[in-house]
C-alpha cells in the first residue's frame, strides 16, 4: 500500500494529494531542472532525552538513499494524509525506535515528565517552521534541499529502544555539551537537520528538574 502526501505550496496553501514516490520523483526533476523546489509536504522532527540531559541520535542506515550512514535527529517523519503531526509523532516513535509516546501540552510537561519514564515518552511541541529546509545528500554527494511545513518536538523518555523497520543501523548518546562539539569537529558525520536543531533548541536541552 502506498503511502499518501498532502501537498502544499510554499505559501501553505493546499495542491492536493499525491503519492509519496511520486511526489519525490517530481521535486527530484524539479530541483534538477531549476534549482529549487516550489512544493512542500508536513514532516516532524524529535529530539528525544533521557531524564539524564542525555541526548538519543539515530544513525542512518548506510542503505538509505538520503543521508546514509549519518547521525540524525532521534526521530523524524512524513505526516501521511489524513493525519495530523501529533499523530504522525507517535507513529514514527513507535516504528523507528518501538516506544510509546504521548504528547501533552506546554501546561501539562513538567509535571508529565516526572511520572514513569520507564514506560512510556512525554514530549511537546517545542517549534513549528513553514519553508525549513531539509539538506538531503544522496550517496553521490548531491545536495537536495528540499523546503518543508516542519513541526519540532522535545521530551524526555528511559526506556528501552528497539529498532523497528530498518531505518537505523545504531544509536548513539551524546551529553548536549558533547554533541556541540562534535558537529563543530566533524560536521560530515551529522545531518544538516540534527546541526540546525542543536544549534537552536541547546537552551532546552537539559536534565528533568527533580
Amino acid at each position: 500500500m502506498s503511502e499518501k502526501l498532502e501537498i502544499f505550496d510554499l505559501e501553505e496553501s493546499p495542491l492536493g494529494i499525491m503519492e509519496r514516490n511520486k511526489y519525490y520523483s517530481e521535486i527530484k526533476k524539479e530541483f534538477a531542472k531549476t534549482g529549487k523546489i516550489t512544493r512542500q509536504i508536513k514532516t516532524i522532527r524529535l529530539l528525544l532525552l533521557n531524564s539524564e540531559g542525555r541526548i538519543y541520535l539515530q544513525k542512518r542506515s548506510k542503505l538509505k538513499n538520503q543521508n546514509p550512514g549519518l547521525y540524525d535527529k532521534t526521530v523524524g517523519g512524513h505526516v501521511m494524509a489524513g493525519n495530523t503531526f501529533n499523530i504522525a509523532a507517535i507513529r514514527e516513535c513507535a516504528e523507528e525506535l518501538g516506544f510509546p509516546a504521548a504528547i501533552v501540552s506546554e501546561k501539562e510537561f513538567d509535571r508529565a515528565i516526572k511520572s514513569d519514564l520507564d514506560i512510556v515518552g512525554i514530549f511537546k511541541k517545542i517549534d513549528y517552521i513553514n519553508n525549513f529546509v531539509s539538506v538531503r545528500v544522496d550517496k553521490q554527494g548531491k545536495k537536495l534541499y528540499q523546503p518543508q511545513m516542519a513541526q519540532m518536538y522535545f521530551g524526555y523518555y528511559n526506556g528501552a529502544i528497539k529498532f523497528k523497520d530498518g531505518e537505523s543501523s545504531g544509536i548513539e548518546v551524546y551529553s548536549p555539551e558533547d554533541l556541540k562539539d562534535e558537529t563543530k569537529k566533524s560536521p560530515d558525520r551529522f545531518t544538516e537537520d540534527i546541526k540546525f536543531m542543536i544549534k537552536k533548541y541547546y537552551k532546552i536541552l537539559k536534565p528533568v528538574k527533580t
